[in-house]
């Protein structure tokens, strides 16, 4: 067995916009102890709101970041933000809501 390496990738998902997502170990860890413990043990959630969203917005900060929300329970969501730069997407955080943020709605149609 080989020793983690600060940039392993822990898991990548395609979205539906045409690129992929994808986060390392270190940084995932980082999300779920000091960010938002409360989506630890939640990947497949965050991997499912990527892959198969419900909805996603354009932030009206940066245009390179995107909110991909996906309907966890009646009137909760789980947001993954990523952000793509040269074609490469990462995930920024994640986090459940009970609120869909402003922003350009650029999926669905």
């Amino acid at each position: 067995m080989t020793e983690s390496q600060p940039n392993d990738i822990l898991w990548e998902a395609a979205t539906p916009l045409g690129f992929r997502v994808r986060v390392t170990r270190d940084y995932w860890r980082a999300i779920v102890t000091v960010k938002h413990p409360v989506i630890a043990g939640r990947e497949l959630a965050v991997q499912t709101a990527i892959s198969a969203p419900d909805e996603v917005r354009r932030s009206r900060i940066d245009p390179r970041v995107y909110l991909f929300y996906k309907l966890d329970s009646p009137g909760r969501w789980i947001c993954a933000v990523a952000k793509q730069v040269d074609g490469e997407g990462f995930l920024f955080t994640t986090y459940p809501t009970d609120v869909i943020k402003e922003g350009e709605r650029i999926w669905p149609k």
